[in-house]
């Protein structure tokens, strides 16, 4: 059920959920706005109706929209968002203190609003537990030596030799010694699986990081699970139809940085087409 209700005493008749709604599924009923009748299963459960209503007339889902954040004056500057994207670092170095388990929550609850081709598909597999980080971490470098020793390595991925023996020498080149990683991964029959999971993971990174939190993306670890390793996703509890789009290793930082880079050399092809 859709519960879409529109508060006829705030609502303006100004027509912007009507307008707005992607698969156009909403229509003045003569004076307010309501679901066209046969059409609610269309629903993507996008809430640009929800959101575009400025004096919040309309609810669905059974949301209060006194319950959300407003957008004016709370969106950061586009100095402060450059800021953000020109600092954040790819951490090698974590304390091996863990974070909260309501900031992990906190973190995915937020991400899970970015935008992806399919709303609500996506898995969050999170490791949070120091004990079962610590074998997740045993279990792959196993798996790899395993792949290594019966001659099953994927093409391409041989470099992992010299891996292992820097592990056997206390280097952990996969994980980085981190207290936690994020595995995002969509169902197989979903527009853009890979896509949708390295946006989310995005927004997460950028998110972690205005919170002071650290982040690798971990495409070593990725490559183990998705290619070496074929019982891990079971291990994980990861559906079997289930695309990995990536894996980041997060935690608390053991550095710190103290100014942004400095990248300014681009490749950008502008396009002009004339008769």
């Amino acid at each position: 059920m859709l519960e879409f209700y529109v508060d006829q005493e705030k609502c303006t008749k100004c027509g912007d959920c009507v307008t707005d709604c992607p698969v156009k599924i909403i229509a003045l009923s003569p004076e307010y706005p309501d679901i066209i009748e046969g059409k609610e299963e269309e629903c993507i459960s996008c809430q640009h109706c929800f959101t575009i209503c400025e004096p919040g007339a309309i609810s669905i889902f059974g949301l209060n929209p006194d319950e959300s954040m407003p957008l004016k004056g709370n969106l950061p500057s586009g100095k402060q968002v450059e800021c953000l994207i020109k600092g954040r670092r790819s951490i090698r170095h974590y304390e091996k203190e863990a974070v909260d388990s309501s900031t992990i929550s906190h973190l995915l609850k937020v991400v899970a609003n970015g935008p992806t081709s399919m709303n609500d598909e996506l898995l969050f597999t999170v490791v949070e537990d120091q004990d079962t980080m610590r074998k997740f971490r045993d279990d792959v470098m196993e798996g790899i030596k395993m792949a290594l020793v019966t001659s099953n390595l994927p093409s391409g991925s041989e470099f992992f030799d010299s891996i292992l023996e820097a592990w056997d020498d206390g280097q952990d080149i996969v994980f980085h010694h981190a207290p936690h990683i994020l595995i995002v991964s969509s169902p197989d029959h979903t527009p853009s699986p890979k896509a949708d999971a390295i946006i989310a993971l995005s927004y997460f990174e950028l998110l972690a990081q205005s919170l002071g939190l650290g982040t690798t993306w971990s495409n070593l670890a990725e490559w183990a699970v998705a290619s070496i390793i074929p019982d891990m996703k079971s291990k994980l509890n990861i559906p079997d139809s289930h695309i990995i789009g990536y894996m980041m290793l997060f935690g608390k930082p053991a550095v710190t940085y103290h100014r942004t880079v400095q990248r300014d050399n681009v490749n950008i092809n502008r396009v002009v087409w004339s008769d």
